[in-house]
């Protein structure tokens, strides 16, 4: 037995058809909105989420401040871990530097391993004089905006979607009622029932 295959007919919402259901034009009016509001709502989106992710990114780096920093203890250790194997290239050690008030502050800051104490290390701090890690370079801070600005393109355009096809599925089933209803009332024509 031969396999009967279906042509797809784009556009068949909108020629003139007798069998076309009003239904039918609105439906298809409903997915040209839809993927029309879903694709400018992303890009739009995007790039607003985009622009934010960069302003907070910018914000960030401009906040922290590098100062030079005294080891004072290095926590013990090659930068081994023991269980996987896996070799760090930074260890943890304890700081001693100066705020830009004159205060002697201490913390805890990543080093590379074999810093003694004694030696000179770069740390950064925030606006307070807090110790904070290293600010992320120009291609972390790209991949940020980029990832920031796809998520939030792809989460509107999908919400937009949705949306379309939640209307879509209401008009299909109106459409459906009204043709039971249609049904019922020209079986009664008819004179005799099935089932």
């Amino acid at each position: 037995m031969r396999k009967v295959r279906r042509a797809k007919v784009l556009g068949w919402r909108w020629r003139r058809n007798p069998l076309r259901r009003r239904s039918d034009v609105v439906e298809a009016w409903i997915v040209l909105t839809a993927w029309t509001a879903a694709t400018a709502g992303a890009v739009a989106a995007g790039m607003v989420g985009a622009q934010a992710a960069q302003r907070v990114v910018n914000e960030d780096r401009a906040g922290r401040r590098p100062v030079s920093a005294v080891v004072v203890k290095t926590v013990p250790g090659s930068g081994r871990d023991i269980v996987t194997g896996v070799r760090y290239d930074r260890v943890l050690a304890t700081v001693r530097w100066s705020d830009g008030k004159g205060k002697v502050r201490t913390g805890t800051v990543d080093v590379k391993p074999g810093a003694k104490p004694g030696s000179e290390v770069q740390a950064w701090t925030d606006a307070h004089g807090r110790l904070v890690s290293a600010p992320v370079n120009s291609g972390e801070a790209a991949t940020r905006v980029v990832l920031a600005g796809t998520g939030i393109g792809l989460a509107t355009g999908l919400t937009v979607l949705g949306g379309g096809r939640l209307v879509r599925l209401r008009v299909q089933r109106r459409a459906t009622e009204q043709w039971g209803a249609e049904w019922e009332r020209v079986g009664r024509e008819w004179g005799h029932r099935t089932g």
